[in-house]
């Protein structure tokens, strides 16, 4: 029973505090392979490295602290770093501040960089997460959602603040499609069973499914409606996405789901 409680704990904290994107990962402009940019994040600073090229056509080595502003941009100072032949015995490195950088996401895959080096070029480039390899989604996980469902028809059915607990199962053809059947246990939502399927786009350490969803029990429509299921991925523990649908009642879903493993 305390491992259980523990779990659930866990799940409900991972689902309900995990509100800020995640936007660590290699980025790079597809038209214009040979440059990018890594990202990582912590909380609401990035910390970003360019692979860029100088005017001699010599790589490049600029960094940039970012932080996050109210509109959800990353801003902060470009530095251009020096350092140590790494052949030779370690004699440190020169660090200059030499201008301004940019990271502005459009969605949870897409960006744009701007960066401008004081008295010189300013560069404004659309890059995008770069995928590496394919991510196995697929197993049996158990876990919790949370979100608001809002707009309905019968106004009883709306709640700003959706809870549940799941177990789900995932299948994955290949790197261009899943489902995912969510089966839930929490005492409200017994007997609902909810299916989100559909082909995927891969992003980086992201799959952006658009498709169909549909649930049955308790008097559900069981129609199909379109469906996204934004920021799918895997996590260290386990899998979690952002899932989006408007129900044939009407109901607007705007759910975050996260679950763990079943070893």
């Amino acid at each position: 029973m305390l491992k259980r409680l523990v779990l659930m704990a866990f799940l409900l904290f991972a689902s309900t505090n995990a509100g800020a994107e995640g936007y660590g990962d290699v980025y790079y402009n597809p038209a214009e392979p040979g440059w990018g940019v890594f990202l990582v994040q912590s909380d609401v600073t990035q910390f970003a490295a360019f692979f860029i090229y100088g005017p001699d056509g010599k790589p490049t080595w600029y960094t940039a602290q970012l932080t996050e502003d109210a509109n959800g941009n990353f801003n902060g100072p470009l530095y251009a770093i020096t350092g140590t032949y790494f052949a030779n015995p370690w004699q440190g490195y020169n660090i200059a501040a030499v201008g301004t950088a940019s990271f502005q996401p459009t969605d949870a895959y897409h960006a744009t960089l701007r960066y401008a080096l004081t008295g010189g070029p300013s560069v404004v480039k659309p890059i995008e997460r770069q995928t590496l390899t394919p991510y196995q989604l697929a197993g049996n996980y158990s876990g919790s959602m949370s979100g608001t469902v809002s707009g309905c028809t019968d106004p009883i059915d709306n709640d700003a603040h959706f809870r549940g607990r799941y177990n789900l199962t995932v299948t994955q053809t290949a790197d261009t499609a899943s489902a995912l059947t969510f089966t839930f246990v929490d005492n409200e939502h017994t007997g609902i069973v909810c299916t989100g399927t559909g082909p995927m786009a891969h992003f980086g350490t992201r799959y952006k499914l658009n498709g169909q969803f549909s649930c049955t029990g308790q008097g559900l429509n069981p129609a199909p409606t379109p469906a996204t299921i934004d920021s799918y991925h895997t996590t260290g523990q386990g899998i979690e996405g952002r899932l989006t649908t408007t129900t044939v009642d009407g109901c607007k879903l705007s759910l975050r789901f996260a679950a763990v493993i079943n070893n």
